[in-house]
């Protein structure tokens, strides 16, 4: 929480940059589990399925997961976007391992306890398309509203209810607003089944208490288990979804704000242009 504000990051954007980096190369090096694959899987059997995460990992797209069935509500690990106010320029699926030669694995600690080096200003990432703005990580940070589009999303699914089942997977349930949404959907007719290694240690997990299914144990074993009536096999979900084991391409939006004439807002822009800074 000290490192994940926009605070922090005006403050010393060296050290954010280099925890952000780390978690990165750690969250890329790493393999979608069968978690993963099985909610993938749910999704493509049934489109009236989503998924509404907190995760910033990238491993449910990753995992073949269809993306307009994934509502990843606190950003992603691999976006980075311009912080100039004149830019909206914004890099999707960046699986760089390092953006600048000075954010290499080699060069980020790894040892919590190492004090880690100050990265001039100039050797971190920059933006682009403007050239003026730093770069910074596409999560949503502590003292930052979630995205209102994925909310009005969500909210939309939610109203066209009933809603039959909420797994509520890995998560202490209580990071608002995701949190509410357990309820709201029991609300709409839901029945919750909660699977969480934590179940018998946290009394405080949301959902626990009023679920009509609990499920103690790694998520990676138990939900191919409960959903193999739907999904079938795990040999017969990798079937389904082909080759996963690649990145998607990176994707670009956005960049310098040019209309500004007439005192227009400058969030208004075409998104394309030299610019006027």
């Amino acid at each position: 929480m000290s490192l994940a504000t926009p605070q922090a990051f005006v403050k010393d954007p060296s050290l954010v940059w280099q925890f952000y980096s780390a978690r990165r190369q750690a969250a890329f090096s790493a393999k979608p589990n069968a978690a993963h694959l099985a909610l993938a899987a749910l999704s493509v059997k049934h489109k009236d399925f989503i998924t509404v995460t907190q995760n910033v990992d990238g491993l449910s797209p990753r995992a073949g997961h269809p993306p307009e069935q994934l509502y990843p509500v606190h950003g992603s690990l691999s976006t980075i976007k311009c912080t100039s106010i004149f830019c909206s320029y914004t890099e999707h699926n960046n699986f760089k391992m390092a953006l600048t030669p000075a954010l290499a694995p080699s060069r980020t600690p790894t040892d919590l306890d190492a004090q880690p080096p100050t990265i001039p200003l100039i050797e971190l990432p920059y933006c682009p398309k403007c050239g003026i703005g730093m770069m910074r990580p596409g999560v949503v940070w502590f003292n930052e509203t979630l995205p209102n589009d994925l909310l009005e999303s969500i909210d939309d699914w939610i109203d066209q209810g009933p809603i039959d089942l909420c797994l509520v997977i890995g998560t202490t349930g209580q990071v608002w607003p995701a949190a509410g949404y357990i309820e709201i959907c029991r609300g709409k007719g839901a029945k919750v089944a909660v699977i969480n290694m934590e179940i018998d240690d946290n009394p405080h997990l949301g959902g626990v208490n009023s679920a009509e299914w609990l499920f103690k144990g790694d998520c990676a074993q138990i939900l191919p288990d409960i959903l193999q009536p739907i999904i079938g096999s795990m040999d017969e979900v990798r079937e389904l979804l082909g080759d996963t084991d690649k990145f998607p391409p990176t994707t670009y939006s956005g960049g310098p704000v040019t209309d500004l004439d007439n005192n227009d807002d400058i969030t208004g822009g075409t998104g394309e242009g030299t610019g006027y800074y």
